[in-house]
């Protein structure tokens, strides 16, 4: 499909990212380096097998690319949404819904129904030699998920009526992203692309894990998910960034504080934090990145506290012919904070998918401290190397014809040393899930 200068032109786009859909003739530089050979095989398995005309750059691949934020996913990993074409304007929308049963064992485990989803749409539109994105992601979270926590063994991480969150998981914010991202081209091969979110996601960490495809089919947040990429709802965030054909180099000014456990509303940006991220897509199928930051005080109960979060992860994405993916990630974070030192963590999780079938799987180690898993111990900064193994499965109901519905259940054995049997008990923690998912089905464009 030719992109004409100076005319939009209907392409493959994901509600989540700053699509080339209209992107000027001007970003569409005419490659001669040899990485951009793979972009045809990339277009063969992008969004359901769609073929395009043109030789895309690795530029307009990587800014097609960007999540909630300016982080980046494989050029080839396709994505469930709906999109249409209003004259200039693209308009997208992309979004999972679930209902889900969790039974977890164990002093410390519990039972809960509950639905967590959220829903994003966003409007794309060529500025003068740019291209600009606006993004407005919302949760229902708040409603649909009662006590404001739903269980999760060894999960830590801000607070629910005035106490720190335990074995639970937080549910996101009414409002998880609101922004204008913009991109423009300043030379041959070259890209300046600026990012300004009163809620959004500055440059740290990996592609946050409610929009990577190798974790689309996990209902809950990864147990390091504070030592990854828990920057993604924040109040008040700016990024710059500069593209040189399939490297970028950004830097944020953001708030640290983490959102208070009022849901529904705005909380005050601070812009106390920073942060810097090299990402590298090689090749179609391959996104790197290699981040750090300081995060000043995250935790309301423990304001004084100052985190440095070191983060690196590698995204790997398969396609395998129509309607098949394979798409995996590993992640690692390292926050060094004030009371406790540094602790580490780690993350490998893939999702295969083949028609209407999906199996996935996730492991991850983390090291918690007795003060995050509010344990009464003389030394609280005692550090607990934890696990959690989880398999699923799910089978779509409906799949392809707009909405995809699909049933799904999943198990997780959870590990933890001895010394923590005195609140954990002295036997492996698992927990079982049974769900029904919803969302748009991958797109093709016809």
């Amino acid at each position: 499909m030719p992109v004409i200068a100076g005319q939009a032109a209907a392409a493959p786009c994901d509600a989540l990212y700053l699509c080339p859909c209209s992107v000027p003739q001007e970003i569409l530089i005419s490659s001669q380096h040899s990485d951009v050979q793979s972009s045809g095989a990339m277009q063969a398995g992008l969004m359901g097998g769609m073929n395009m005309d043109h030789a895309s750059t690795f530029i307009e691949e990587i800014l097609a690319h960007n999540t909630a934020g300016t982080s980046a996913e494989p050029n080839s990993t396709p994505h469930d949404m709906l999109m249409t074409q209003k004259g200039p304007w693209t308009i997208m929308f992309h979004g999972a819904g679930f209902l889900d049963s969790q039974q977890q064992t164990g002093p410390r485990g519990a039972d809960k129904f509950y639905a967590p989803n959220w829903f994003m749409g966003a409007a794309e539109h060529s500025a003068g030699k740019g291209s600009f994105l606006f993004q407005l992601m919302l949760s229902l979270d708040p409603a649909t998920v009662t006590g404001r926590s739903f269980p999760e063994l060894f999960q830590t991480g801000e607070t629910a009526f005035g106490k720190p969150l335990v074995d639970a998981q937080h549910p996101h914010n009414f409002i998880m992203a609101i922004g204008l991202n913009y991109a423009r081209p300043v030379a041959e091969n070259t890209v300046l692309q600026f990012y300004f979110a009163p809620v959004g996601d500055p440059a740290l960490g990996p592609v946050a894990f409610p929009h990577r495809a190798s974790a689309a089919e996990l209902p809950q947040a990864p147990l390091g998910h504070h030592w990854q990429d828990s920057t993604h709802i924040t109040f008040g965030v700016t990024t710059a960034g500069l593209q040189w054909r399939n490297v970028k180099v950004e830097g944020s000014v953001f708030t640290g504080r983490e959102p208070d456990e009022v849901r529904y509303d705005f909380d005050r940006p601070r812009f106390d934090s920073f942060s810097g991220r090299v990402s590298w897509n090689p090749i179609a199928n391959l996104a790197l990145q290699v981040s750090h930051g300081y995060i000043k005080s995250p935790e309301a109960l423990d304001p004084n506290t100052k985190v440095h979060r070191t983060t690196a992860s590698a995204i790997y994405n398969q396609p395998l012919g129509h309607d098949t993916n394979w798409s995996t990630s590993f992640v690692w974070g390292q926050n060094n904070a004030t009371q406790e030192g540094k602790t580490q963590s780690f993350l490998v999780e893939t999702d295969y998918q083949r028609g209407r079938d999906t199996i996935y799987a996730r492991w991850e180690r983390v090291e918690k401290s007795a003060h995050e898993l509010v344990l009464d111990l003389a030394n609280e900064s005692e550090i607990f190397p934890v696990s959690g193994y989880t398999i699923g499965y799910v089978r779509d109901l409906t799949h392809g014809q707009g909405l995809d519905v699909g049933l799904g259940g999943q198990f997780t054995l959870y590990d933890h040393p001895d010394a923590l049997d005195p609140f954990y008990g002295d036997n492996l923690g698992y927990g079982f899930e049974f769900f029904l998912r919803i969302r748009p089905s991958l797109h093709e464009m016809k």
